[in-house]
């Protein structure tokens, strides 16, 4: 195969893998806060692109105008707030993370692509309610929080400006949410089931990084007992395969502060940027094992994500077969009888 041929193939490849438009707009949001990281040496702002992003991705996907991201906006922070605030009475904190969970599905009943938002709400709340408070005291978590709420109309704005200008330049905006769905309680209570399983587990446990394996949990709830394990295998081996090799490219770099950001950007812009789930979800692990590895943790974050993953995502299926099996049970009642 000569170099034109080969050259081409990887320009098809790198097309049919690669979102290049929702990569650059990422990059546009996320960007900013890498750059400030490097001027304050704050983690607060590195953190803050989790929070731009799941703007993006529905607003992106659905087309939503800027006043949807708005709500979108403050049911993110509304959320980290209730449960940052509630992390220290671990009971309080397990219950709310179940319902944030349940709320993320159930709200599927007045639209189906609603289930985007809930998602993009819930996965930035918990994550960053169990991020910073990691390995600090109270008070350090406290200002971490307030500088990320403090700072993130910024990350508000640049995702509206994107949604402007599209919307300006293609007439896309939209304000539907799509079809109710028909059957949203079931996947609703499964998520919440396996929520709470997951966080009991990571409280009663104190499982460092304790937030792969809340969010793994709601993760794989996508619908039936075949599809939610489908969605484990994919994250299986994608964390199987990633985090060695991410643990393994850090092993031959040097601890860098300048590496670390750039890895945590490349991991967040991997949320994004590909079509195929494995493939983003697999770099996203290798990008949070190197980033690991920059900041001088490799191996026990290595470890953890793998675990964390593989915990939570059965919890997820057990939920999904519960649910699946006390709902025919039920059927089965009424029809027998009726």
């Amino acid at each position: 195969m000569n170099s034109p041929t080969i050259a081409a193939s990887l320009r098809d490849i790198t097309a049919r893998e690669i979102k290049t438009g929702e990569l650059l707009r990422a990059l546009i949001v996320v960007g900013p806060m890498v750059a400030a990281y490097f001027i304050a040496r704050e983690t607060a702002l590195l953190n803050l692109g989790l929070v731009a992003v799941s703007l993006l991705i529905p607003a992106l996907r659905q087309h939503f105008p800027p006043k949807v991201v708005v709500w979108h906006y403050l049911a993110i922070l509304i959320t980290f707030a209730a449960l940052f605030l509630a992390a220290p009475i671990k009971p309080l904190f397990v219950v709310l993370t179940a319902l944030a969970g349940f709320l993320a599905v159930a709200g599927t009943r007045y639209g189906e692509h609603i289930r985007t938002l809930g998602n993009w709400v819930f996965i930035p709340a918990v994550y960053l309610a169990c991020e910073v408070r990691e390995g600090v005291s109270a008070s350090e978590a406290m200002r971490h929080a307030g500088l990320i709420i403090m700072s993130s109309p910024v990350a508000l704005a640049l995702v509206c400006a994107i949604q402007i200008y599209d919307q300006r330049r293609h007439g896309n905006a939209a304000t539907s949410f799509g079809s109710p769905a028909a059957e949203w309680f079931l996947p609703a209570t499964a998520t919440a089931m396996a929520v709470f399983a997951a966080a009991a587990l990571v409280e009663i446990l104190n499982l460092e990084q304790g937030q792969w394996v809340m969010w793994s949990a709601a993760s794989v709830v996508v619908g039936d007992l075949t599809a939610s394990t489908g969605k484990l295998k994919q994250r299986a081996i994608g964390a199987l395969v990633g985090v060695p090799l991410g643990f393994l490219a850090g092993l031959a770099l040097p601890q860098s502060r300048v590496g670390y950001a750039i890895a945590v950007l490349a991991a967040t812009l991997t949320l994004i940027s590909f079509s195929r789930y494995i493939v983003g979800f697999g770099l996203r692990c290798f990008f949070i094992a190197l980033a690991a590895s920059f900041a001088g943790g490799a191996g026990g974050i290595a470890e953890e994500r793998i675990i964390n993953v593989l915990i939570g995502g059965t919890f997820g299926l057990i939920a999904v077969a519960l649910t699946e099996i006390v709902w025919l049970r039920v059927v089965r009642k009424v029809r027998s009888s009726g």
